[in-house]
């Protein structure tokens, strides 16, 4: 039995879902992946997968030699592009997440520079505000804005964004500035429930965080049409800092309760510890980290 090839088809049975899918992947019978599979089963003895007619599920061994083999996988693959590219050109495919509009704003012009600079190279961006799970879904590269407690990422710090709260002139003349978060009572409010999943918002004032309710004139899943009511004067705002930067620098949206602000939100890059980085990650990650912390979010 060749166990670097075992390991690769038990890799993709599980990536892909079934034995089926695997044998189509790999360019292969399906009576050779059940042998395969079979054979390494027995070789090591244990039950790799639980199989059904409809879903295949792994075992607690399953899970253990997943981990292995994709490491080693990894290894393998990086062990050949150090050799085969050491002198040359970076090459190949990135997949790289991140969250919409920060994506589009601070992502997008490093991945255009990346490629620009290195034309063997393709770049696969996923952007969208839901959070993605690097190993199921293949993802090289993120960048979560986030208090992280996942270690099984690598994450890189490359800023801090701050939840703001913020309205239009038109507004803040007609109803008047909040000196202090329980001025917020009186007002009424624009919801973006991406930050805000429930009628209240966050503040801290001394040592203390508090939470004051809400009256929600507007309330919005999706970021631009939440900005928009805000601009429009519809009431307050509490958003990220980065996605009203423009709008405050273009004199549209203005600031309150500065001093009454959370914590801020860091910002990191991370990739999957158990992902072994190619040349061309290593590459990518380096420039995002380098390029990410010379900008500023608020």
């Amino acid at each position: 039995m060749d166990k670097f090839s075992a390991m690769e088809t038990f890799v993709r049975i599980v990536e892909k879902g079934s034995l089926t899918a695997a044998a189509n992947a790999l360019d292969t019978s399906l009576p050779t992946v059940v042998r395969v599979l079979a054979s390494l089963e027995r070789h090591l003895g244990v039950k790799l997968l639980h199989r059904t007619t409809r879903r295949i599920r792994l075992t607690e061994e399953g899970v253990l030699y997943l981990e292995r083999s994709r490491a080693i996988l990894s290894a393998a693959h990086e062990a050949e592009e150090v050799l085969i590219s050491r002198e040359a050109e970076l090459r190949g495919n990135l997949t790289v997440g991140a969250a919409v509009l920060f994506g589009r704003r601070y992502v997008l012009p490093v991945v255009n520079d990346f490629l620009l600079r290195h034309p063997k190279m393709t770049v696969d961006l996923r952007f969208g505000d839901r959070v993605l799970n690097l190993d199921e879904e293949h993802v090289d590269v993120a960048i979560r804005i986030a208090h992280l407690k996942d270690s099984s990422l690598v994450a890189i710090p490359v800023g801090k964004v701050r939840r703001v709260i913020c309205a239009s002139d038109q507004y803040l003349r007609s109803n008047g500035t909040p000196k202090v978060p329980e001025d917020i009572r009186k007002h009424r409010c624009v919801r973006h429930t991406g930050l805000a999943p429930r009628s209240e918002w966050h503040f801290k004032i001394g040592r203390r965080n508090i939470s004051i309710p809400i009256t929600s004139r507007i309330s919005c899943n999706e970021i631009d049409s939440s900005l928009s009511g805000c601009v429009d004067g519809l009431g307050l705002g509490m958003f990220l800092s980065y996605q009203v930067a423009p709008l405050r620098k273009g004199g549209r949206l203005k600031y309150v309760l500065e001093q009454f602000e959370p914590e801020p939100i860091p910002v990191h890059v991370v990739y999957a510890r158990s992902s072994l980085p190619s040349n061309r990650m290593h590459a990518f990650v380096d420039e995002c980290v380098e390029k990410l912390r010379q900008m500023r979010f608020d």
